[in-house]
């Protein structure tokens, strides 16, 4: 199947897209509907755009984010966290990864990475931040060989089971 990769309208396909994100990472109903609203509201913040991967006409991953604001849940939930570790000024002037999915049947094609170069090489920010389950990866391996790394471990966010990592690196990543 031919895959390509462009721009996404997230609102209009926000149930497509969760699909994969369930399936990808596990999620019932429950939190399905939850991060629905989520993303919803997430798409009309100033700067936030996405890219979607389609195969087959289908979409098998996506991507958003958005320029990172001090004042956004997730900022103020980090915030504590980098500031232990003197890296709190990577909350400015940076563009946030809000979520990357690949469905499973698609992973290790190199999707992914296409997504997040594509989507950080439009940002006007100079560095790029992002969160991910603190444990070794396939994720956090495709992060870190971007040039992403570790900025403060053992974040927890209210509501998740696993602690977080928060990751940045400089624009444009790194290829290989």
């Amino acid at each position: 199947m031919d895959l390509v990769i462009g721009s996404l309208d997230l609102s209009a396909h926000v149930d497509e897209a969760l699909a994969v994100q369930a399936v990808a990472f596990g999620l019932g109903p429950d939190e399905v509907a939850v991060r629905r609203q989520i993303v919803l509201r997430h798409m009309t913040y100033p700067g936030a755009r996405a890219l979607g991967a389609t195969a087959g006409g289908r979409l098998v991953g996506f991507v958003y984010g958005m320029p990172n604001d001090r004042t956004h849940w997730w900022s103020t939930v980090v915030e504590p966290y980098l500031r232990a570790q003197h890296h709190d000024h990577w909350l400015d002037d940076s563009f946030v990864i809000t979520e990357l999915h690949v469905h499973p049947a698609h992973q290790n094609r190199g999707i992914g990475r296409s997504l997040i170069t594509t989507i950080t090489d439009g940002a006007d920010e100079p560095r790029s931040i992002l969160s991910a389950i603190d444990t070794d990866s396939p994720a956090r391996a495709l992060y870190r060989s971007l040039g992403y790394r570790d900025l403060a471990r053992q974040v927890l966010f209210p509501s998740a089971p696993k602690p977080y990592a928060v990751m940045g690196a400089p624009l444009p990543l790194l290829r290989r």
